[in-house]
């Protein structure tokens, strides 16, 4: 018995769909690196193709059925880095939807880290959260792909405006007491002034032509050195005085972050294609405001490395 094909019928309205999918598909993905642990992500997928005025409707357990086995050939070791995962599944949605010109797929991953504490190194977790895209195009046999990564993660940030006030404030009371210039400048120099903190969200994506890698481990390590101060879920006295010390002689504005993070990608991806495009956002909490400061960028690499070719 032959099943009617409802999909491939002509529909009562003909017109070309942009997207045409499935959303919140939920996986577990197992990366495989060698001689190392293999990532593992609790993952969300969301994968669509084009669909011509011809046809009804896509066939979507095809989807289904490509994430499957891109996900099992990364288990084997096939896969070995977690953007190529969408670029991989993009590419084989062309091959399995042949009416389709265009194919997207993205990736929302919770990625657990382990890392030490700064001072009595204290094993603890991060989860980052991970982002990756791929759109593939085709184009004669040879489809186009271009593909992103990026990561948001949380740090610390302390206010630079308010721990000047504070430092006058000091300056004044100390002079006051009829305390030594001398002994007030080395003293503020060494022991730095109150400020209020935020808690600071982090982002950065880039985005390549498929033959480019951008290492994830990369872009986390700068979202965290981009701010006042690292932080962690765990910390003993002497991590806490560490993490308070470092985000207050390191006080950042939200703007400090982004332009901070721009120049780092500069210096660490400096060799990717001057087309690639950045991302970048960042969200600080305020403490004694009941808003949030936001700041972000967008640019590619030649725009970035032209605006900060005095500075690298």
């Amino acid at each position: 018995m032959v099943l009617p094909d409802v999909q491939s019928t002509c529909p009562d309205v003909r017109i070309n769909l942009t997207r045409v999918g499935v959303k919140n598909v939920k996986k577990l993905v197992e990366v495989a690196r060698p001689g190392k642990r293999p990532i593992i992500l609790i993952s969300t997928f969301d994968v669509f193709v084009d669909l011509p005025g011809s046809l009804k409707g896509a066939n979507l357990s095809r989807n289904f059925e490509v994430i499957d086995e891109v996900l099992q050939q990364a288990i084997d070791g096939d896969v070995m880095v977690i953007e190529e995962l969408c670029s991989v599944v993009a590419r084989k949605l062309l091959d399995r939807h042949e009416y389709a010109d265009r194919t997207e797929v993205r990736m929302q991953s919770k990625f657990m880290v382990r890392r030490e504490t700064p001072v009595s190194e204290t094993s603890c977790h991060e989860v980052v959260n991970v982002h990756a895209r791929a759109v593939a195009q085709r184009n004669n046999g040879s489809p186009i792909i271009r593909k992103s990564i990026g990561a948001e993660v949380t740090g610390m940030t302390a206010c630079p405006c308010a721990q000047n006030i504070m430092k006058d404030y000091a300056m004044h009371v100390l002079q006051e007491m009829q305390i030594d210039e001398d002994k007030i400048a080395k003293f503020l120099e060494e022991v730095p002034m109150a400020t209020h903190n935020q808690r600071g969200r982090g982002f950065l994506c880039i985005e390549t032509d498929d033959d480019q890698h951008v290492s994830l481990e990369k872009i986390i390590r700068i979202l965290k050195d981009s701010m006042s101060a690292r932080i962690y879920e765990l910390l003993k006295r002497g991590d806490e005085c560490h993490v308070v010390m470092e985000a207050h002689k390191n006080p950042r504005f939200v703007e400090d972050c982004v332009r901070e993070m721009a120049k780092k990608v500069i210096v660490q991806f400096r060799d990717l294609a001057g087309d690639s495009i950045v991302m970048i956002k960042q969200t600080n909490e305020e403490s004694i405001h009941q808003h949030d400061a936001y700041a972000e960028r967008k640019a590619t690499i030649a725009e970035l490395v032209a605006e900060l070719k005095s500075e690298i």
